[in-house]
């Protein structure tokens, strides 16, 4: 089984391409905390490199920005390639399958294209007319 779940934040603003075919790829790397200190009392980070393919691919390019905490599930992935001096290199990464967006985006502040609804006028009191009487004979 290949499967890998991942909590920590983007160490990179999300990087969007699409294929010849036109399939949407995004690509960013999550920095994730090891569990405990080092001898130095620091809570050192891994850094991943992450893969999401099409609609995940799109949500992620339209809603997630350096620093914002997400869930990863996915699998692990090797591949290498020639490198322009001739050298073989390898890559190791997480092709995400599901990605949870765990913090609001820029610390809870609204977006310029989706403004906050606007506030209840003050001293609103709903009409007491528009409220029904129940009957205190319920069957249950």
């Amino acid at each position: 089984m290949n499967k890998a779940i991942l909590i920590g934040n983007l160490a990179n603003d999300p990087e969007t391409r699409t294929t010849a075919s036109g399939v949407t790829m995004c690509q960013f790397r999550l920095a994730v905390q090891r569990r405990f200190a080092n001898q130095q009392g620091v809570r050192e980070a891994d850094f991943f490199n992450i893969i999401a393919w099409r609609q995940t691919a799109e949500l992620c390019a339209r809603y997630l920005s350096k620093g914002r905490k997400v869930a990863v599930e996915g699998s692990i992935q090797n591949r290498s390639y020639d490198a322009q001096d001739g050298s073989k290199r390898y890559i190791t990464e997480i092709v995400a399958d599901n990605v949870e967006f765990l913090s609001s985006p820029q610390g809870d502040r609204p977006r310029a294209d989706n403004p906050p609804p606007p506030p209840e006028p003050s001293g609103y009191a709903p009409d007491a007319d528009a409220f029904t009487d129940v009957d205190d004979e319920l069957p249950f």
